[in-house]
């Protein structure tokens, strides 16, 4: 969405900037130092936000629907059981990303959306509720952490990525149209 921005911290902290107003609109606390984030897409409204951790979990917020005490919903997972490095969502699916781990892999995941994306709250405030996330692949590329991804705007299934063995490689993930 234009105009928000989102920025983190080793402690823990994401914050949202509105920066036509130059003011914070959310922040929150997920325990674990951040070490990527990112909007699924940026020619939409704001949908969803994905949170990568030191300690080897992410975070996917539903950022459509904020509740005033709560927040934004999320659904936590646990991967690669080391760092996760940073997150990229596919160009022609934004249900589809990518995590990058510290132990050399890289996991594909998907998105669910959950029935009814919100709900009213006990003072009938409305509030988001999160999907559930599945895991679609995973595999090991090298012996060290994978650091940097792209996919291709052109070509579905089409990436890159880099690692500290200071090696890149370009791979081609199959089947996306099925997921």
């Amino acid at each position: 969405s234009s105009g928000i921005n989102a920025e983190y911290g080793d402690n823990g902290d994401i914050k949202m900037f509105d920066l036509r107003t130059m003011s914070v609109r959310w922040e929150t606390n997920i325990s674990n130092g951040v070490c990527g984030l990112q909007f699924d897409r940026r020619d939409i409204l704001m949908n969803k936000l994905v949170a990568t951790t030191l300690e080897g979990k992410f975070h996917t917020f539903d950022v459509r629907t904020h509740h005033a005490t709560q927040g934004y919903p999320s659904v936590i997972e646990k991967a690669h059981k080391s760092t996760i490095w940073g997150v990229r969502h596919l160009p022609q699916n934004r249900d589809v990303y990518m995590t990058l781990g510290g132990n050399g892999s890289v996991c594909l995941w998907k998105y669910n959306y959950p029935k009814e994306r919100t709900k009213a709250d006990a003072n009938g405030d409305e509030m988001g509720v999160a999907g559930t996330v599945e895991q679609i692949q995973n595999v090991v590329l090298g012996g060290q952490p994978i650091s940097g991804f792209d996919w291709s705007p052109d070509k579905e299934g089409l990436c890159v990525c880099s690692g500290f063995d200071q090696t890149v490689r370009v791979c081609i993930v199959t089947r996306l149209k099925s997921l």
